[in-house]
């Protein structure tokens, strides 16, 4: 599938090209619509389109807002503060001005974009009448299952929203109303169950077809979805067709398909794409001309830090408390950032690691200050404190100089971005068995994502367990975009969602970074980015983003806002 998606890069659907939202969108070249998928080979093409509607081959369409939920989360800074980051640093700092924000405008627009685009094959592909019917329902169950994913994204970070079901002229879509937000998972759950019945498991695909959805995908995410609702049972009862631990033996059984990797810095690893413990990730490769490639090693990469750690624009940076989060023996904390005053940055060797080093001695021209200044080794590597807010980079994004393209810089990553994999998997199945009473086997679930990193079994019950699972999604996904959302829809013992006692004026996260006896040196040196980020954030309005402004004010008002925001 790779070489598909090498091949064409910007499929626009035939009909959807750049313009101002879905509410407006321009037809061009309508009447291809009619003659168009009378083959396979074109229906195929057309489902590509679908697929790279997952980030529109750049940065700033859809991985903006996956690296703000990041920013928004006790996990990351926005992290560049020699230029000026306004959009981010609005809702990243719970300011409540957010509604003419650029970034989630963007993501709004493009999200609906790609479902414009699955609405068009799931209308016209089951009247192409092709030769070969099995393929032509799958096509459509992929289309459905891309669908279902880009309203997943638009539900938890916006709630309830229009709900266009099938391919709408311009004129049709004006006054559409928001759906409430049960009605919008009710219609995710369609689209992947539907997905979950048609898709081929990971195992029937050929290898080129490696990529594309499954039905184990489809189960996963609809996993995820019944989660977020609190759906426990529904939750469990999905999730237990993927997880071995589960003593599921149904006919309809996945549990030989996936499982985890040995090592937990295999994961993200460019030369372990599409792993056994991959359900879903976006397909990049390397093209010397073509933007197929991923852009958030760059974008997250390290700024005036030395050109071989890498040109980057130092955006969503992680947090000391993160850091801290970690035990010392956890060696996923090494696996996921890359800190100042390091010796080494595991997955590269001593030799590369010595070029980076040099590099880095040379642009930072008062490095033997700063390393006596933080107790540091005097050949340890530096982030330049002149342009970040934190010492810290992402590992998970990082490329190593011996994985790393000739050109290497934006859409030129050859590692691809994993949606969903294997130990989300289990750390789902474990909540909903906690939540259910069922604690042998959230246990099970729990202490086998432990136990591939060394750490000892847990074995406490109830609201202990609970929090054990807890913990251990931020420490395993880190910046894989479920911190947010785990912490909106998290409640504590009162019935709070969890994020209330972690941000605001007397939130954890704000305390630690303000105080002195915790607050991390490098981070309130440079206050280019205050240190008490989230002290603002208001319960009653911070648990979803503003609807864009833009999108309100194009469709007449029908379009409701969300409460809080002007």
């Amino acid at each position: 599938m790779k070489k598909i998606l090498s091949i064409i890069t910007v499929f626009a659907s035939l009909t959807f090209a750049s313009c101002e939202d879905f509410l407006t969108e321009e037809v061009r070249g309508k009447q291809n619509l009619d003659t168009y998928f009378s083959t396979a080979e074109e229906c195929q093409a057309y489902l590509t389109g679908c697929y790279q509607s997952i980030t529109f081959g750049d940065w700033w369409q859809t991985n903006t807002v996956w690296l703000l939920s990041e920013m928004c989360s006790d996990d990351a800074w926005m992290g560049n503060t020699s230029q000026d980051q306004t959009d981010y640093i609005s809702l990243a700092h719970y300011r409540g001005n957010g509604a003419s924000n650029g970034v989630i405008s963007n993501f709004w627009q493009y999200r609906y974009k790609g479902i414009a685009r699955c609405n068009v094959a799931i209308d016209r592909i089951p009247n192409a009448g092709l030769e070969d019917a099995a393929l032509q329902e799958r096509l459509i169950a992929e289309a459905r299952f891309l669908r279902g994913y880009f309203y997943f994204e638009l539900a938890r970070n916006f709630g309830g929203v229009p709900l266009l079901t099938h391919f709408m002229m311009p004129e049709e879509v004006i006054g559409t109303k928001r759906s409430s937000l049960e009605d919008t998972y009710k219609f995710i759950e369609d689209d992947l169950k539907a997905a979950a019945e048609i898709l081929p498991k990971r195992s029937e695909y050929a290898s080129a077809d490696l990529g594309r959805a499954t039905s184990g995908a489809a189960l996963g995410l609809l996993g995820k979805v019944y989660l977020y609702q609190e759906k426990w049972q529904e939750a469990h009862d999905v999730l237990q067709k993927l997880v071995k631990e589960s003593g599921y033996s149904g006919e309809d059984s996945q549990t030989d398909e996936y499982d985890l990797l040995p090592e937990f810095g295999q994961v993200w690893d460019c030369n372990h794409d599409n792993s056994i413990e991959s359900l879903f990730e976006v397909q990049y490769q390397y093209h010397e001309s073509l933007g197929v490639g991923g852009s958030l090693s760059t974008v997250t990469g390290a700024r005036n830090s030395g050109a071989a750690l890498g040109d980057g624009w130092c955006w969503c940076q992680p947090t000391a408390n993160l850091e801290a989060a970690y035990g010392e023996d956890d060696i996923r904390r090494q696996w996921t950032i890359i800190s100042s005053g390091c010796t080494e940055i595991v997955g590269e060797t001593a030799e590369d690691f010595a070029k980076i080093l040099k590099d880095n001695k040379g642009t930072i021209t008062d490095h033997a200050k700063l390393a006596e200044q933080y107790g540091w080794d005097p050949n340890c590597l530096i982030i330049n404190p002149v342009a970040h807010k934190s010492g810290r980079i992402i590992r998970k994004y990082y490329i190593p100089l011996n994985d790393r393209p000739e050109n290497f810089y934006q859409t030129k990553s050859p590692l691809n971005h994993r949606i969903l994999r294997y130990a989300d998997v289990l750390l789902m199945y474990a909540e909903a068995c906690n939540e259910l009473g069922d604690d042998t086997h959230a246990q099970a679930a729990l202490n086998k994502v432990r136990n591939r990193v060394n750490l000892a079994p847990v074995t406490s019950t109830g609201t202990a367990l609970r929090d054990a699972i807890r913990h251990e999604r931020r420490l395993e996904l880190a910046f894989e975009q479920n911190r947010l959302y785990d912490i909106r829809r998290w409640k504590d013992d009162s019935g709070t969602p969890l994020i209330a006692s972690i941000l605001g004026p007397n939130g954890s996260f704000v305390r630690w970074n303000t105080e002195e006896a915790t607050r991390d040196p490098f981070e309130w040196n440079n206050q280019g980015e205050d240190s008490n980020k989230g002290i603002s954030f208001d319960v009653n309005r911070d648990l979803i983003f503003p609807i864009p402004l833009y999108e309100i004010t194009m469709s007449g008002g029908s379009i409701e806002q969300n409460p809080g925001w002007n």
